[in-house]
């Protein structure tokens, strides 16, 4: 996909040097926080190298622009089950562009697909709305609330739980390819 810069907007594999992109990312904003301990390079590369590591079990992909990240699609998969837990993240500059509904929907078809996962699912604050649309635009299903599932700055706040099998239609979001540099 282009922006409106003509720009490429792709989903590819994550790798080593992306770490200081992660740390912006984590920068950008303070709600990054719950996505994992971020505050330096060598964090950002641990993280990174976390996510890389070849027991398989995390499969992670960036979103880049004119190949530098700016988000972060990823599945923890449980291969026994043949099934993942499906999570993303954006540096704050680049949210509300629709990048993240398309990058999520071609890694999700990815994942059922070649990837060889049977079921998908992921939960997101019921105070981010913007997560559940993506999760609906990449083809997840809604299938419950967890009420009072995380405790964030005192408060209980609920989280929407979603769900996709690979017999689910694909979800109207256009994929888009993926490159390998």
């Amino acid at each position: 996909m282009r922006n409106t810069h003509g720009a490429d907007v792709l989903p590819r594999r994550l790798r080593e040097a992306d770490a200081a992109d992660v740390l912006a990312a984590f920068r950008s904003n303070p709600d990054m926080a719950r996505q994992g301990e971020v505050a330096s390079l060598a964090d950002a590369e641990r993280y990174v190298r976390a996510l890389l590591r070849s027991d398989g079990h995390q499969i992670p992909f960036a979103l880049a622009v004119d190949d530098r990240l700016v988000g972060l699609v990823c599945i923890t998969a449980d291969p026994a089950n043949r099934s993942g837990w499906f999570w993303y993240w954006m540096n704050e500059d680049a949210r509300g562009k629709g990048w993240m509904a398309r990058a999520a929907a071609t890694v999700a078809d990815w994942a059922l697909t070649v990837g060889g996962l049977d079921r998908l699912e992921l939960g997101h604050r019921v105070n981010n709305p913007a997560s559940g649309r993506v999760a609906r635009a990449a083809g997840f299903v809604k299938e419950g609330t967890e009420r009072g599932k995380f405790l964030i700055d005192g408060e209980r706040i609920d989280v929407d739980t979603y769900g996709r099998l690979r017999s689910d239609p694909f979800p109207e979001a256009e994929s888009v390819p993926f490159f390998e540099r």
